[in-house]
């Protein structure tokens, strides 16, 4: 119900918001030309729009709308598979879903093999001329039980008796399946059924096979479901019988016998030395089994059989009824298919998980006492400020006051002094009282990246503005800064978390790394490209260096230092995954990576929204910034 609420507001939004955008755009200002930034400026209801479009497709495409407004389409489906499974043998004998029949089909293939034989025979060097004659009469032989096979007068009558059986079988099938009562089930058998159904569950999500679930259930729910499921069994049964019948008359029967013997008798009195001989018959012997073995009859023979087939097809579409509307408008890119008693969702709804099935796999994941792998998504723990406090404050805070920390005396006891006492301040060595502190691996991966980010602004932003105003900084730093700035992160990676460790060290120092050399770029481009006249403006008013540095270069780079930061903030997010991909075990980069293993779809889409989302409010809040810091942008 929620789903199908869902789908309504998402509807009537996008169309409510781009009415009222059209709206907008005849009261637009005359001024605003193409060009003006003004015309990008967007507003809360092209959000909306794009927004609501993006869900309704994933509502679509992963099948969800289907699963609310019809949620037994898929048990239903899964019978009408049973019976197309159980119809493909069958039909694949005719030119129904194929080009032509099967027997011809067979008959072509298998002659042209034995040409290809006569040519392979002829040319070769290393086979006896009276061999050659041998091997060519096989050939001959096998050719001439094809046509026992396709004579109508040479079939027997109990094979006549055996297809019109089975011809008849279909005929009445068809006419029972017509009927609204099909199958007769009695009230004892109906009472099982539905006992076995609510048992086998419900229509789950793809990802959760790993736990031994039933994706899509097969016993039928409905009475529609239960017609295809009882015709379903009766066309295997028709099948099997029919594929356990052979065309073998007494005239084909001999012949064959005839030549398997006249081959055996050949490979035996063949020499060691003969192998290419033994060979050629061998493949011979080969062809004519699988003549033998494949279902070839006169060609008018199952011409009545094709006709009930196809009748019997046209009937179990015309019975799906409004079935086939759904699976065609809401099954997109695929259908439900079956593959013996179970069935599954083959197309988008089997890799892109339904978005009811993710947030409850998103709930559940974000429940302290479930989490993934023990570990929540995001919570909390009480922590002491005490450890906060050392955490933050350096223990070298200490060592550099004056005095001596204590010494124990004779009796063995330690008194504390004033630096002891700094020391289990800066060490959080005591107790205060407790705050909420958030953890989990999503706060695992933001403090990462926040981290990794931060740092490489403190460094690379001033180096940068220094390489940009001094030539000694630019020539000794940048052959350092080009020669692993084209590196990709993932080269990297390996060599620092060996060195520093799979913890944050190694991760956030990686980080460090993919920020620093993309805030180097664009401080010293920032400072580089500030405007002559400008600087010459501040001399001549008498500014100092650090005056020119402080109101002139700096706000000139900073548009290039706040779009290096946006940059940058991208680049950290897709390497701290693939770092957490090769080391680690909370983030969410490690939780998409086990997911992976296990195929769990909607864990895996989970931890991609999760990125996108992290990576969305950094880059709002540099956005924000932006606007605060230099409103004057494209305005100049």
């Amino acid at each position: 119900m929620i789903t199908a609420f869902l789908t309504f507001v998402f509807f009537f939004a996008i169309v409510g918001c781009v009415l009222y955008g059209r709206k907008l755009i005849k009261t637009e200002k005359v001024d605003a030309v193409f060009g003006n930034p003004e015309r990008a400026q967007g507003g809360i209801h092209w959000v909306i729009v794009g927004s609501s479009f993006l869900l309704l497709v994933w509502l679509y495409y992963s099948w969800d709308i289907a699963k609310s407004f019809f949620p037994r389409s898929a048990n239903e489906l899964c019978q009408v598979g049973k019976v197309n499974e159980s119809l493909l043998s069958l039909k694949y004998l005719f030119p129904i879903e194929e080009r032509q029949l099967k027997s011809t089909s067979v008959i072509e293939t298998e002659t042209e093999n034995l040409n290809k034989i006569i040519i392979e025979i002829e040319k070769s060097e290393e086979v006896k001329s009276q061999d050659k004659s041998k091997l060519l009469n096989f050939v001959s032989q096998t050719k001439n039980t094809i046509p026992l096979l396709t004579n109508e007068k040479l079939l027997n009558n109990e094979t006549k008796e055996q297809i019109k059986i089975i011809s008849n079988k279909i005929i009445d099938l068809t006419k029972n399946f017509r009927k609204k009562d099909y199958p007769n089930e009695s009230t004892e058998q109906e009472i099982e059924r539905i006992e076995a159904a609510k048992e086998e569950g419900s229509w789950k999500a793809s990802s959760t096979s790993i736990e031994n679930t039933i994706e899509i259930p097969s016993i039928p729910k409905t009475k529609r479901g239960l017609k295809f499921q009882a015709a379903a069994v009766e066309l295997n049964l028709i099948s099997d019988e029919f594929f356990e019948l052979r065309n073998h008359n007494s005239q084909y029967t001999s012949a064959l016998e005839k030549l398997k013997k006249e081959i055996k008798d050949f490979r035996t009195n063949l020499g060691s030395s003969e192998e290419i001989s033994s060979s050629f018959a061998k493949d011979i012997l080969k062809i004519a089994r699988r003549i033998e073995y494949a279902s070839i009859f006169p060609p008018n023979t199952l011409k009545d059989m094709q006709i009930s087939i196809i009748n019997f097809d046209k009937a179990q579409k015309k019975e799906q009824g409004t079935l086939r509307w759904v699976d065609i408008l809401l099954f997109p890119s695929g259908t439900i298919i079956s593959s013996g008693p179970s069935c599954s969702e083959q197309g988008s709804g089997r890799w892109l998980p339904k978005p009811s099935d993710t947030i409850n796999k998103f709930t559940l994941m974000l429940n302290p006492n479930v989490g993934y792998k023990q570990i929540p998504l995001i919570w909390y723990e009480m922590m002491d400020v005490s450890k906060v406090i050392g955490f933050l404050i350096p223990d070298w805070f200490a060592d550099v006051l004056p005095g001596e920390y204590p010494v124990h005396n004779e009796k063995g006891e330690v008194k504390p002094n004033f630096k002891s006492k700094v020391l289990s301040f800066v060490t959080g060595d005591f107790n205060l009282f407790k705050i909420p502190i958030p953890t989990g691996h999503i706060w695992d991966s933001f403090l990462r990246v926040f981290l990794g980010l931060v740092a490489g602004i403190i460094v690379g932003v001033p180096l940068g503005l220094f390489m940009g105003l001094n030539r000694f900084a630019k020539g000794f730093f940048d052959p350092l800064i080009e020669l692993y700035r084209p590196v990709p992160p993932l080269a990297w990676a390996p060599l620092v978390i060996s060195v520093l460790g799979i913890d944050n060290l190694g991760k956030v120092f990686l980080l460090f790394m993919v920020s620093l050399s993309i805030m180097i770029i664009s401080a010293r481009a920032g400072a580089s490209g500030t405007q002559l006249s400008k600087i010459h403006a501040a001399h001549s008013l008498g500014a100092s260096k650090w005056q020119i540095l402080r109101h002139v270069i700096f706000p000139n780079s900073l548009p290039e230092i706040l779009t290096g930061i946006r940059v940058a903030t991208g680049m950290c997010w897709g390497t701290l995954v693939a770092a957490e991909f090769l080391a680690g075990t909370t983030g969410v980069g490690f939780v998409e990576n086990v997911a992976k293993k296990y195929f769990q779809y909607e864990v895996i889409w989970i931890t991609i929204f999760i990125m996108g989302m992290l990576g969305l409010l950094f880059d709002i809040t540099i956005r924000k910034i932006i606007d605060k810091t230099i409103p004057w942008r494209g305005k100049g």
